[in-house]
């Protein structure tokens, strides 16, 4: 009896972490410290030289950042697709606020980077690594402070993070593409079609669709637009309507296949891009590497920039009275989860590998500045938000910027 006591013990503990909103974060903190320590370990060789074997054609990291985060961009679209359609941004009314901030918190980071490398045009490239926010990491922060932090602030930042992916999606479109082959191209977009004609046709199956945007992947990838963008189209087409003798929203295929992706995503992909991309070795590393101007860039405009951008886009559309602030947040709790936009680590170092991909030097010291940049944006935030007071509730209709 004890021993299944403690069986069930066990499964519940893991359940319990598996279905926390932290556990992401929790997880990919873990698996960022551990690409550290191999990278700085007599495994480093080994981790490098996997990470550059060639498998079909394209290395190991190629395959990473190409290949499944592909899937990633797939989740991303649908979450994009569901909220706009039938979530926290379904109205105008819910997107001015976090649209406004979003808007901002990745226009301010853009320059702020851009000012601080202006003089090397060779770092131009990377003006978009600190614009994008990390939602596991921001939400597995929020989530670690419990009650103290609104609900309404959670749901802000969640809808923030969206519409910030969304912004880090078009900017990898219009950016970071070059070399187009238009007979690449011109098949993706018959597969596209193809897609959007099973929309219209009522195919709720997902089989057909999976089929064709593996298809619309290989194209894409041939095409030279970034692949992961094909993961983001495929989204895009899948049906939100259940089928029709089902009525619950959970059962269409777009509820499906976001549910079912999910913890694939948190727990398999998303560590794994962070294990392959967040290894850097620390020797030969010195003070005036760690504050040359493209880590220094990358790092003010995660951790300056980001809050700046954030907060004072929030403040001004408050104050302007084109939005009403988050129900029950204080002034502080705001400026707080400012700070926690600044924790860019995914999509920075995704955007970094994009920018910069055929110059390692410049890979790793932009990571230097991701690093750095999140890591003071997460303890920032949290501070601010572990010691902001609560606002009263006698105090929350009449809170105001």
């Amino acid at each position: 009896m004890d021993g299944q006591r403690e069986v069930k013990r066990r499964v519940s503990l893991m359940r319990r972490f598996f279905d926390s909103e932290a556990s992401g974060g929790i997880l990919l903190m873990g698996v960022t410290v551990a690409a550290l320590a191999i990278a700085n370990s007599p495994l480093s060789e080994a981790y490098f030289g996997i990470l550059k074997t060639y498998v079909l054609g394209l290395s190991v990291l190629h395959w990473i950042n190409d290949g499944l985060m592909a899937v990633f961009f797939l989740l991303v679209g649908l979450e994009i697709k569901r909220e706009f359609l039938d979530g926290q941004l379904s109205t105008w009314p819910r997107r001015v606020l976090p649209g406004i901030a979003a808007l901002g918190g990745m226009a301010v980071p853009a320059l702020v980077y851009t000012a601080v490398t202006w003089s090397d045009p060779a770092l131009r490239a990377g003006w978009a690594i600190p614009a994008a926010t990390d939602i596991a990491f921001a939400l597995g922060v929020l989530t670690l402070l419990g009650p103290r932090v609104p609900a309404s602030l959670k749901i802000f930042l969640t809808a923030l993070a969206i519409l910030d992916d969304l912004g880090a999606i078009v900017i990898i479109a219009l950016f970071y593409t070059s070399g187009l082959a238009l007979p690449m191209l011109g098949l993706a977009a018959l597969c596209l079609v193809v897609l959007v004609l099973l929309n219209r046709f009522g195919t709720t199956s997902l089989v057909p669709y999976l089929a064709v945007g593996a298809l619309l992947w290989f194209f894409v990838l041939k095409s030279g637009v970034h692949a992961t963008l094909a993961g983001v189209a495929l989204a895009l087409t899948i049906p939100l309507q259940p089928e029709p003798k089902k009525t619950r929203a959970e059962d269409s295929p777009l509820h499906r296949l976001e549910h079912w992706l999910q913890p694939w995503v948190a727990y398999g992909i998303i560590p794994i891009f962070g294990l392959a991309n967040a290894g850097l070795s620390f020797a030969g590393l010195s003070l005036s590497s760690l504050v040359a101007s493209l880590p220094l860039g990358v790092a003010l405009g995660l951790f300056v920039g980001k809050q700046v951008g954030v907060y004072g886009s929030v403040w001004l559309a408050v104050r302007l009275g084109l939005a009403d602030m988050p129900a029950g947040a204080s002034r502080l709790q705001c400026y707080g989860v400012a700070l926690l936009c600044g924790i860019g680590f995914t999509m920075s170092l995704f955007i970094d590998a994009l920018a910069f991909g055929d110059r390692a030097d410049l890979v790793d010291s932009a990571k230097i500045g991701v690093l750095a940049g999140s890591f003071l944006s997460a303890i920032a935030g949290f501070l601010i938000l572990r010691f902001a007071p609560r606002v009263a509730p006698q105090r929350r209709a009449a809170m105001s910027m």
